[in-house]
C-alpha cells in the first residue's frame, strides 16, 4: 500500500504545473543571415510605381552592419529591422511631415526571414494589412557603387520580384538613396 501511495504522489507531483517557460531574448537562427563585404545600407526606392490594390511600395530599407549583427544576435525591435519593406496606402489622405507630404497610412513589414549578400536580397515578412510579403532581388554592385558616389544616381541598383498577399509583381526596379 505504501508503494502505491508513493507512486501516486509521484504522478501527482509530476503532473503539476511547472510554471511558464523562462523568457529570454529570441534565439538566433538561420532565418536571418547576411554576408556582405561592402556597405549596402540605405533606402531602395522604386523607379516607377509598384502598386498592389490601394497599396504602393515606398521602399526597401537595408541597415548598417551593426543593425544586422544585433538582429541576428536576438536583439530585436518591434518597429525596426535591418531589412524592411514599407508600403503606402494610396487611398489614405496626404499629411504634412518634416520632409514634405506623405500618405497618412503606411505599413512597415518586418522580416520573418532574410538573406542579404553583396549580390542578392531575399526577404519574407507578414503584415496585417498586406498578408505575406516577399522580395527576391539581384543587386548590381557596379550600379550601387556609382549611385553611392553620386549620392543617389537615378539608375536601378536592385531588380527583383515582389509578392504581396499572393499577387506577384515581376521586374521591380529599385534605385538607391542614402536617406536624410
Amino acid at each position: 500500500m505504501t508503494l502505491v501511495l508513493v507512486a501516486a504522489a509521484s504522478l501527482v507531483a509530476a503532473s503539476c504545473d511547472q510554471g511558464a517557460p523562462a523568457k529570454g531574448p529570441p534565439v538566433p537562427g538561420a532565418a536571418f543571415k547576411h554576408a556582405t563585404t561592402s556597405d549596402l545600407s540605405g533606402y531602395y526606392m522604386p523607379l516607377s510605381e509598384v502598386r498592389i490594390g490601394d497599396w504602393a511600395l515606398d521602399h526597401l530599407f537595408l541597415g548598417q552592419a551593426s543593425d544586422f549583427t544585433a538582429w541576428e544576435a536576438g536583439r530585436r525591435s518591434e518597429t525596426f529591422a535591418p531589412v524592411m519593406l514599407q508600403f503606402d496606402n494610396l487611398a489614405s489622405p496626404m499629411v504634412q511631415t518634416e520632409i514634405g507630404e506623405a500618405r497618412s497610412v503606411t505599413s512597415r513589414v518586418l522580416p520573418s526571414f532574410y538573406s542579404v549578400s553583396d549580390a542578392r536580397v531575399q526577404f519574407e515578412g507578414r503584415s496585417p494589412e498586406l498578408g505575406r510579403v516577399s522580395f527576391d532581388g539581384r543587386m548590381d554592385a557596379g550600379a550601387l557603387a556609382t549611385a553611392r558616389r553620386n549620392l543617389g544616381d537615378e539608375g536601378a541598383v536592385v531588380v527583383g520580384d515582389l509578392i504581396v498577399g499572393g499577387r506577384t509583381v515581376r521586374g521591380v526596379r529599385l534605385r538607391w538613396w542614402a536617406g536624410d
